[in-house]
């Protein structure tokens, strides 16, 4: 296990090619011949368990990250994506347990559980209130520097990222002493049925809207080496990632840098060398949503229960990164 600081620079050479690419319109970036382009065009039948399709490698990437880096398109079939995303956004969001950016400054107001019907009950969802409701659901904890709330704002625009299982500070960048609520069991199983290496104790979900970026930077306060998956849904991102590679007497040598275009059921598994590697994301390209996620949480048909949110997808990145917190 490394021991590296949290709050130290990145190198300029892996800045430098984020911010290219953080300024890259989509022209140049379906032109770029520097990017790794997840696209694949191998169908994917729901009914195989198993659905690790393609591994894309090279001699390049092998000489920076060893065998550590893993970059599989086409993971998960839509409408695994979409399953996913439903327990993500309905059902674990709407879980008090889980922290969110908007409880660092705002007292949250949670969606009740429907009454039950004769056939069962429904799932509590922030999505169940409509874009419309002019009620507070967020509170602000200081009124004098933050306004409160109201549903629209807190999901199209102020939600920024939800937390699962081992609940990370982000201002002390350290995980709580307190045990952490229990990880979402389908969501562990998935993970662990394809990165057997990885045991799923902690998470989060990242959402992004095009022109939303995540600053480059490395995940070191787990107490694990185990690989870190990251699972793309939604909007295309611009994915960057890289190190600096020894020199022939061991010091620190020349910095490699990779950009990748993630797509939506895509992953990548961060392990051996690239574990602790530098990465962020410069970009959020907007209009690649794929259509078959486009109108969630509504349907196509209109005949869902959220159809007031219908296309709230087609703006949104959702990320879920996913690390074991102890060996």
């Amino acid at each position: 296990m490394q021991h590296l600081d949290p709050h130290q620079r990145p190198p300029d050479g892996i800045r430098n090619v984020y911010k290219r690419y953080q300024k890259m319109k989509l022209k140049e970036l379906d032109q770029d011949q520097d990017i790794i382009d997840l696209s694949s065009d191998v169908s994917v039948s729901a009914g195989s368990r198993v659905r690790l399709v393609k591994e894309w490698t090279s001699d390049e990437l092998s000489a920076i990250f060893g065998v550590g880096l893993h970059i599989i398109p086409s993971l998960l079939p839509p409408e695994i994506q979409h399953l996913l995303l439903s327990r993500l956004l309905h059902r674990d969001l709407s879980n008090p347990a889980h922290l969110t950016n908007i409880h660092t400054h705002y007292k949250v107001s949670y969606p009740p559980l429907s009454p039950p019907t004769t056939q069962s009950s429904t799932s509590p969802s922030f999505f169940s209130l409509p874009p419309s409701a002019p009620s507070v659901i967020a509170t602000p904890i200081d009124p004098t520097i933050h306004k409160p709330l109201n549903i629209s704002q807190l999901l199209n625009k102020k939600l920024r990222w939800t937390t699962l299982g081992g609940q990370y500070d982000w201002t002390a960048k350290r995980y709580p002493e307190a045990a952490p609520p229990p990880f979402p069991l389908d969501i562990k199983e998935l993970l662990e049925g394809v990165f057997t290496d990885t045991k799923a104790e902690a998470a989060i979900v990242n959402l992004y809207s095009p022109g939303d970026t995540l600053s480059v930077h490395r995940d070191v306060a787990e107490a694990s080496s185990t690989g870190l998956v990251s699972i793309s849904l939604g909007c295309d991102a611009i994915f960057v990632i890289g190190t600096s590679v020894p020199d022939d007497h061991g010091a620190e040598g020349q910095e490699k840098v990779l950009a990748l275009r993630l797509r939506s059921g895509s992953a990548v598994y961060m392990s051996g060398a690239s574990r602790f590697a530098w990465h962020g994301v410069p970009q959020i390209v907007p209009g690649t949503c794929p259509e078959y996620l486009r109108d969630w949480p509504g349907t196509p048909d209109g005949g869902g229960q959220y159809e007031e949110w219908k296309g709230w997808m087609a703006r949104k990145r959702v990320n879920l990164n996913v690390r074991q917190m102890q060996d």
